[in-house]
């Protein structure tokens, strides 16, 4: 049998999450062992995974990246490599490379209670024990995203590709590419393939809503211009923080007046061919879905050089040539990105169990939008739809790093979210409240919220901000206990 290794901590996902989780537990508790467990062979997570044109952040660098480490660069909106660089960088300065175990693809974990341990195993049978299990790999199936089987698929005489896995190989130089999809992917896809594409068709079955913003922070250049560097970084950091928090409220709560200002900002930037409706006229309110953001306005700018296209209706087939369309249009092809969407899966995909009880996933219920009833010593990271993810993980990892704190200084063994109070909290919803196709479809299989707290997940950064530093942690909800005294067997005659 493997022997097994033990650590105070195991980390799963060596991405910004994870790296970020390591630093603040180095940071925060340095005599505790642990070790960062990555599926892939490499730092990076998302951004070494995603490889497509353009692929950058769809919110500022000032809140995306760490608090504890500023970033430097120009850009407020940075492209993938530029990210995956400075998590890279930041893994390196911090020494959290030395404790990462890469080829480690969690696939079980198993809580004892009579151990007040977790068995965690990989794909490849090495064993682990841990006192704190920290899942921080996202909600992102790293193994594929969605993939629509559209008729006529196999007879489309091009190369048809994913944004998932993109090929390095892929020469699209003075090709028809048509982009299948209106999300964040789309967006951003088009106008990095329109700069050597003969012409780049965003194909759309419904608009979504988009947002332009400068690629660069003025105000922000000019603060690091006066301050010193870690106070200019909070200083930048904070004002985003108000300023995303407040335009998120706004378009919640005046939805019709902030859809009309969405479309006449759109309507702006487009040339005279391409009218807002019906290809900018989404049929659902703002932050229903995720707003697309599109920096210097990059998409705009294909669509008035005539390099870009966009067309608003529903695939017939595909044919050898091109793609079909219901009004009777065919749009001509020499590649097709189905940017249709990713798959989200929960805790990594891993299969828990709790003293030999299986977890589904889609039946618990999330306690300040990390942790779970009936669950021991177990954390999930995920991050705000609404505003940068790092926001939320970094919360997380501080409020992972009190708990620890917390059950050492008491000689707790475990602490755990009381699972009946979590069944008083009211009906279930989606713990990513958002109703694009992507969540929707993986809704069953994800936890959920409650409607009232500890079980809410908020948006609202100001708010967990209190919460997780301030509030106590042991609010009624939270038990925590010890390893039962094991009583010696009695000694024979």
């Amino acid at each position: 049998m493997t022997s097994a290794e033990h650590l105070d901590v195991l980390i799963v996902g060596a991405g910004l999450s994870g790296v970020g989780a390591a630093c603040r537990l180095q940071e925060r508790l340095p005599g505790k062992t642990y070790a960062v467990l990555e599926a892939r062979d490499t730092i990076g997570g998302t951004w070494d995974l995603f490889r497509y044109p353009g692929i950058r952040s769809d919110s500022d660098m000032f809140t995306l990246g760490y608090p504890f480490r500023p970033w430097k660069d120009a850009k407020a909106i940075a492209d993938g490599p530029s990210i995956l660089a400075y998590v890279r960088e930041t893994a390196a300065v911090h020494g959290v490379e030395q404790h990462i175990r890469f080829g480690h693809r969690v696939v079980r974990a198993a809580w004892s209670s009579a151990e007040a341990l977790w068995t965690v195993t990989t794909a490849h049978g090495a064993v682990f024990t841990c006192r704190f299990l920290y899942l921080c790999s996202g909600y992102y199936d790293h193994a594929g995203g969605h993939v629509v089987d559209f008729p006529g698929r196999a007879e489309f005489a091009g190369e048809i590709v994913h944004p998932q896995h993109w090929p390095d190989s892929l020469d699209y130089t003075g090709k028809d590419v048509v982009v299948i999809g209106s999300g964040a992917t789309a967006v951003t896809l088009v106008p990095a393939m329109a700069e050597r594409a003969s012409r780049v068709t965003m194909l759309q079955r419904s608009p979504s809503y988009i947002v332009a913003r400068p690629g660069r922070d003025a105000l922000a250049d000019r603060i690091r211009a006066l301050l010193p560097e870690k106070l200019a970084h909070r200083v930048v950091r904070g004002k985003n923080v108000v300023l995303g928090t407040f335009f998120f409220q706004l378009l919640r709560r005046l939805p019709d007046r902030a859809s009309l200002a969405l479309r006449k900002r759109v309507a702006a930037q487009l040339p005279a061919s391409i009218p807002v409706d019906p290809h900018f006229v989404p049929d659902y309110q703002p932050w229903d879905q995720r707003l697309c953001l599109v920096p210097d306005a990059d998409l705009f700018r294909a669509l008035r050089s005539g390099k870009a296209d966009i067309v608003t209706d529903r695939i017939t087939r595909f044919t050898a040539s091109g793609v079909e369309l219901e009004s009777g249009r065919v749009l001509p092809a020499d590649v097709i990105v189905t940017a249709t969407g990713l798959r989200l899966v929960a805790f990594g995909g891993i299969a828990l169990t709790v003293d030999g009880r299986e977890i589904s996933p889609g039946d618990q219920r999330a306690y300040k939008g990390m942790m779970f009833g009936g669950i021991p010593n177990l954390a999930w990271c995920v991050g705000y739809t609404n505003n940068s993810w790092t926001l939320r993980a970094d919360l997380t990892s501080q409020y992972v790093c009190r708990l620890l704190a917390h059950l050492d200084s008491r000689g707790y063994a475990y602490c755990v979210p009381d699972a009946a109070d979590a069944e008083t909290a009211g009906r279930p919803r989606p713990i990513v409240d958002l109703a694009s196709g992507y969540i929707k479809r993986a809704a069953a299989g994800l936890p959920k919220q409650g409607g009232r707290r500890p079980w809410m997940m908020r948006q609202n950064y100001l708010l967990d901000l209190a919460d997780m530093r301030l509030n106590r942690l042991d609010d009624g909800v939270m038990r925590f206990g010890r390893v039962p005294a094991r009583v010696p067997a009695a000694r024979q005659p």
